[in-house]
């Protein structure tokens, strides 16, 4: 393999953006669990060598009704302790409620620059964005990115105009929200493991959001699975997620959910080696279109294969040395590929 310029700068273009986000966001709102979700992310970027989920720590579900001041305080703590591998986000009260400005000033003007994005819930609008934004430049936290919850048919109808926000980084559905939203048109199993991929109203919510988000470079973040016991269930619906409806995140609320998120998102061994091989050839073309096992490969499809190598590496699978030298910014893409396209 030639060393040169980063595939990222080749082939990806508006996409990098949002391509490097981990698979999976872990949330967490109660102390003993947010301290644990910050030693487990510990432990996963130990074992994988790279840090395969964020740990999103949750204002929003977690602070109790009067105490928001305090659980802020408690996250600002929280996040201060994480170490210069973790990625720490914070999801904060929504923009109508009265702890929002106070949290954004507390959390970002504090922590801000420990943290790698600010979720903001129940977003209706781009006026809901702008308002965020306003308040975390005004905490001197402009640089921070904003991800954001779609929860109502309304926000959905607006999900192009939101995820073309620059300020935003990734759209998450929430589920439950929009199910109940609609004052019992969508029978309660459009909340469950199976329903939830069936029911026209959130299958189409979904592939809004989605579409949205691919249309502007950003990353569509799928809801929960709540059946966080059934691990076989929450697997077949990590699996739909990322295969069929193009989401390439998800949430996790329960620490035996991380695995078999990573393990559903991630590309199989095969994608892996076929992955690697036409990148390798790619790059000894100089990114010119070449022949590989019969077939034509250009930038089109160099550019998906390097997306599999990407989301490899997000999920902490091994990679090839010539593909994982990519990923040590220390050393420059210099190692030459033995293989040739046939």
């Amino acid at each position: 393999m030639r060393a040169g310029r980063h595939p990222r700068e080749v082939l990806l273009g508006a996409q990098a953006a949002g391509a490097f986000l981990p698979v999976c966001d872990h949330y967490s709102g109660v102390e003993a669990r947010m301290r644990k979700s910050l030693q487990l992310q510990a432990e996963f970027t130990e074992e994988f060598g790279a840090c395969v989920f964020d740990v999103t720590l949750d204002c929003e579900d977690g602070a109790p009704v009067g105490g928001e001041a305090d659980h802020a305080a408690l996250v600002v703590a929280l996040a201060l302790l994480a170490d210069g591998k973790a990625r720490v986000a914070v999801r904060v009260h929504p923009v109508d409620h009265p702890a929002f400005e106070s949290d954004i000033a507390t959390i970002a003007g504090a922590a801000g620059r420990r943290l790698c994005h600010i979720m903001i819930p129940k977003v209706e609008s781009v006026d809901d964005v702008i308002r965020a934004e306003k308040a975390l430049e005004s905490a001197s936290a402009g640089h921070l990115p904003l991800q954001v919850l779609i929860e109502s048919p309304a926000a959905v109808q607006r999900a192009f105009e939101i995820a073309a926000h620059p300020r935003v980084q990734s759209l998450s559905f929430g589920l439950m929200d929009f199910v109940s939203s609609h004052g019992g048109a969508i029978p309660s199993d459009g909340m469950g493991v199976q329903g939830q991929f069936t029911h026209p109203l959130v299958v189409r919510a979904k592939l809004e959001i989605a579409s949205a988000c691919h249309a502007w470079g950003k990353v569509p973040s799928h809801c929960v699975v709540t059946e966080f016991k059934d691990t076989e269930a929450l697997g077949a619906a990590a699996r739909r997620a990322a295969r069929e409806f193009g989401y390439t995140r998800m949430w996790s609320i329960h620490p035996d959910q991380i695995r078999t998120i990573l393990q559903a998102f991630a590309p199989s061994a095969r994608e892996i080696e076929i992955a690697t091989k036409i990148i390798a050839a790619a790059a000894d073309a100089d990114w010119a279109p070449v022949s590989f096992e019969g077939k034509l490969q250009d930038r089109a499809s160099y550019r998906y294969f390097w997306q599999v190598l990407e989301r490899a590496h997000q999920t902490g699978r091994e990679l090839p040395d010539e593909i994982r030298i990519y990923f040590n910014p220390a050393d420059p893409p210099t190692i030459h590929s033995t293989e040739t396209p046939s």
